[in-house]
């Protein structure tokens, strides 16, 4: 299905091409063009190293970026708008379901397509592409574990976007020690009985969709089971909307369960098999906040090089100082590398790799590192004007920072590579 919708799409778009014009004094001014242009003609070109098809992939993700997500970009950041109907026009490209299988309307692409489209996406707007990406690792879980009914029941309505989902593994006490969790889940007839909390949701109090894990059984991983709870179901409520340093065009809250009623056909997978799935979920997770990690970078590096270019310093283009030229030569070689640790990292877990997990998390860790300190010093280069939100590096540079807390923090992405270089063979 995206495949056509790919060639359709590049053949109907007459190219996009918008400037965004601030004001830096009463003399001067600088144009950030932000179009598929500006994003992929800069070393290092996001492109390289692609097939026609992954560049058609890619081309089609960046034109409705430029088109839906970035004009409006800083006012969903500043007035903390949830964009339900535009994410509903992503999942008429086939963003909604991208490695779902097509009898239910996915768009069965790889992870490695995934990466592209989700880096393409956030090169506007990191925010609501981090949503969508989960939404995605939601629906591919259902996908992968869940059964015929429950394939043929919700993934509909999330590969259209018309339902949204939420994972929920985070817990007040436990952060990124998912084996701790305490959330519980008693079988009482032919329903769980939930009762807990969950931490830091995203899309809480908003999705329709919410992906569990709860203790149905003893204690560490295997008494952990995953289950389907519906927004509307008695016992479920959320706590207020978490106010937040970036991420602000998607809500966040906790999410209660008080003696919340869940069916057992709601369980996803096999009862004792959730840390499996939760970690599976989390493989593919990383390689997409990495992924969104990359396109914040790139946007604003892209806007880093064109201030250089036109900012004057005693009389002459800052560009012309070989101490900028080095920073932006550093920049785009930390870039480049972050990029290919991901995309190998999501090469591996298409392939099955027995050794991706490890890959993917210090591609993870790596790339969000990088890509962070990508949008400080991007933010340095354009000096006080950095600072002020007409520009949109800020924005990138707070997007981006959560990225490595969630989805296993940077610490534990290093115990997860040093216990596998530290065991016995």
């Amino acid at each position: 299905m995206l495949g056509r919708i790919v060639k359709s799409s590049i053949q109907n778009n007459g190219g996009l091409n918008r400037i965004f014009t601030s004001s830096l004094s009463t003399n001067t001014s600088i144009s950030v063009i932000c179009n598929k242009r500006s994003f992929l003609n800069i070393v290092p070109d996001p492109s390289v190293g692609l097939n026609e098809d992954q560049k058609q992939i890619q081309q089609m993700a960046l034109d409705f970026a430029n088109d839906k997500l970035l004009p409006n970009a800083p006012k969903w950041d500043q007035e903390q708008f949830f964009p339900r109907e535009v994410m509903k026009e992503a999942a008429q490209l086939g963003f909604g379901g991208i490695y779902v299988k097509e009898d239910v309307g996915g768009s069965a692409l790889s992870r490695f397509d995934a990466a592209l489209i989700f880096e393409a996406l956030s090169s506007a707007d990191v925010s609501t592409t981090a949503f969508i990406s989960i939404h995605n690792m939601c629906a591919g879980l259902i996908d992968t574990y869940g059964n015929e009914e429950q394939r043929q029941k919700y993934l509909p309505d999330l590969v259209t976007m018309e339902k949204v989902a939420s994972y929920c593994l985070t817990e007040p006490g436990s952060g990124s020690d998912a084996a701790s969790l305490s959330t519980k889940a008693v079988r009482d007839g032919d329903h769980f009985v939930l009762n807990g909390s969950k931490a830091f949701i995203s899309g809480g109090g908003d999705s329709e969709v919410y992906l569990v894990m709860v203790r149905t059984g003893g204690p560490g991983p295997k008494g952990i089971s995953c289950l389907l709870v519906e927004k509307d179901t008695p016992g479920l409520s959320f706590g207020k909307k978490e106010e937040k340093l970036g991420w602000n065009s998607q809500p966040t809250r906790a999410l209660i369960f008080e003696d919340c009623r869940v069916p057992c056909a709601n369980l996803i997978g096999k009862e004792g098999q959730g840390f499996s799935i939760a970690m599976n979920a989390l493989n593919g997770g990383r390689i997409n906040i990495g992924a969104c990690s990359l396109g914040g970078a790139q946007a604003s590096l892209v806007a880093a090089r064109d201030h250089v270019k036109v900012r004057k310093q005693f009389g002459q283009s800052i560009s012309n100082f070989q101490a900028i030229q080095f920073k932006l030569a550093d920049l785009a070689t930390q870039l480049y590398a972050s990029r290919l640790m991901i995309r190998s990292a999501a090469q591996m877990l298409d392939e099955k790799d027995p050794q991706a997990h490890v890959y993917i998390a210090m591609a993870k860790l790596f790339a969000c590192d990088q890509a962070f300190k990508i949008c400080d010093e991007s933010l340095q280069l354009h000096g006080g004007y950095g600072y002020l939100k007409d520009y949109p590096v800020e924005r990138y540079l707070r997007d981006t920072r959560v990225h490595r807390i969630l989805e296993g923090s940077d610490a534990v992405m290093r115990l997860l590579t040093s216990r596998e270089m530290l065991k016995d063979l």
